[in-house]
């Protein structure tokens, strides 16, 4: 009889430790920096990669010492997974709570950490270090393909194992800047508390779309 995987007969919650450590498909999305737009919340995507972040392997070059080097980095848990409406559509944790089984390439399922570089859905070779880029450049960053999943990856299939739950809303409490000038809010890096990853949580900064085509 074929063992039936963890992640098919568990719930986010009654993983351990260990298994959801494995869970992280390793893509490196969630370490990118991203923009929130004050007055609507909408979030954009940037391709640029937290200082901690390793282009090549996709992978936290500290991973043990993250929470020291980059202090709004915070562990992803199952309540984090349910409130954040932004996760990547190809994250696993996302994907097992909304009921639905892991795409071909997660290494828990091809056997080999290399396909989610393969499928196209890591960041390798897409980034940039966050290191010496003035924040009032980040604009000039903006992405889309962090929000989208690959052609590669769609080669799978996607079978509900259990009913998806409801999403919320994920924009970040208090982001308004209470107390703050305009200024001081576009100029000043702000950290989301509800914006938290398993590898590193990215900084996110306000931003104002651009007039024009």
């Amino acid at each position: 009889m074929t063992k039936v995987p963890f992640w098919q007969q568990k719930t986010l919650d009654e993983m351990t430790q260990r298994e959801w450590e494995s869970l992280c498909d390793g893509c490196g999305r969630c370490c990118l920096n991203k923009l929130e737009d004050w007055d609507t919340g909408e979030i954009a995507w940037t391709n640029i990669g937290c200082r901690l972040l390793d282009g090549e392997s996709c992978r936290c070059s500290n991973y043990e010492r993250r929470q020291k080097e980059v202090p709004d980095c915070i562990g992803l848990t199952p309540d984090m997974v349910r409130q954040i409406a932004w996760l990547p559509p190809t994250c696993a944790y996302r994907l097992i709570d909304e009921g639905a089984d892991l795409y071909w390439w997660h290494h828990l399922v091809s056997g080999s950490p290399e396909t989610v570089h393969q499928a196209g859905v890591s960041v390798r070779g897409r980034t940039v270090n966050e290191k010496g880029i003035d924040i009032e450049d980040y604009e000039d960053f903006i992405v889309v393909w962090p929000g989208q999943v690959p052609v590669g990856a769609r080669l799978g299939t996607l079978s509900p194992i259990r009913a998806a739950p409801s999403r919320v809303d994920g924009r970040c409490p208090g982001r308004r800047g209470a107390g703050r000038s305009p200024d001081a809010r576009r100029r000043s890096p702000v950290p989301c508390r509800r914006f938290r990853r398993p590898v590193v949580s990215p900084t996110h900064l306000p931003f104002r779309r651009r007039q024009g085509p």
